[in-house]
């Protein structure tokens, strides 16, 4: 328990640190961090990583699709169940996350009706939402990197789940 709690709160410092950090809309490490911490630490550290996320969106203020980023949290997290054979696998893994996020996150904008209920507001959402899926899949692919490289350095193991 003392180890999940020590892991949790260094989980809660490098999601703060790129939450709150000046950085361009949608520049952070939520989905790089959503895949990578279940991968290596487990499927049981989804709720700290909520948790986190809960604890930076208390200062950052909750906003009204936070449940969808939250659910696309959860999504990414359970990708890990098949994307953890090798660096390749992994690397698309957090890229599918990225996709996972705009499209989650997306259709809660969506449903808040700033589009309109149709499809062509569907539509339109989506496509407007285009530049920032770019700023999120390029984040995704640094931070990405970055982990991959901490985990070769410092020789982390890759959760076995079956």
């Amino acid at each position: 328990m003392i180890r999940y709690i020590k892991l949790t709160i260094g989980i809660f410092l490098i999601l703060a640190a790129s939450r709150f950090v000046p950085h361009l809309p949608n520049f952070t490490s939520l989905v790089a961090l959503s895949f990578y911490v279940p991968l290596i630490l487990g499927l049981n550290f989804i709720p700290a990583l909520i948790l986190c996320f809960i604890i930076t969106d208390l200062v950052i203020g909750f906003h009204s699709t936070i449940f969808f980023t939250w659910g696309s949290v959860i999504l990414i997290g359970f990708l890990t169940l098949y994307f953890n054979k090798s660096l390749n696998y992994r690397l698309c893994g957090s890229l599918v996350g990225a996709i996972i996020f705009f499209i989650v996150s997306n259709f809660g904008v969506w449903l808040n009706g700033s589009y309109g209920y149709n499809l062509n507001g569907l539509i339109t959402c989506y496509i407007v939402a285009i530049p920032f899926f770019t700023i999120t899949a390029l984040s995704t692919i640094i931070y990405s990197a970055i982990i991959e490289t901490l985990m070769f350095y410092f020789k982390f193991k890759v959760k076995k789940i079956n």
